[in-house]
């Protein structure tokens, strides 16, 4: 069985996260996507709103699970038993910094892959922090958010 992990903080969930998403769904028996739990971390939204907002966003697919998760990602592929992880790519600068993450991971779970999947064009200035920037300041998230995420925000 091909599982992949889609781990993130998803903090909130954007539509270019749903994109990335759905377009891996083809190539895997099962995504988790994993919601990364960072204690050093300021969120904007619990960890419980996160998941819940999540599980409400796919609710009908089924080859995807939501979970959170702490520690390292790699050791979370393992214990889900991942053999791929699925990362979204915007711009240079994040191919950068993922393939950075990529290589380090690589060396720690030799048997992980990553997939990197290019942002669709007019997804590319979407992001979580200029979401919740939006957010903080009463603005309308609604063309950048999933529209089961709207009554959560």
């Amino acid at each position: 069985m091909k599982i992949a992990l889609f781990p993130g903080s998803f903090d909130p969930i954007t539509i270019a996260h749903v994109n990335i998403l759905q377009r891996a769904i083809p190539l895997f028996d099962k995504i988790v996507v994993g919601i990364g739990l960072n204690s050093s971390k300021q969120n904007f939204l619990s960890a419980e709103q996160r998941l819940q907002i999540l599980q409400t966003v796919f609710k009908g697919y089924q080859n995807i699970e939501i979970q959170t998760y702490e520690g390292l990602t790699v050791d979370f592929c393992r214990k889900i038993d991942a053999t791929y992880m699925v990362r979204g790519i915007r711009s240079a600068a994040d191919f950068e910094y993922e393939r950075a993450i990529a290589q380090i991971n690589q060396t720690m779970m030799p048997e992980v892959e990553t997939i990197l999947l290019l942002s669709k064009p007019e997804y590319s200035a979407i992001s979580s922090t200029i979401v919740r920037d939006i957010l903080r300041n009463q603005g309308d998230v609604s063309p950048f958010v999933p529209k089961e995420a709207l009554s959560f925000l």
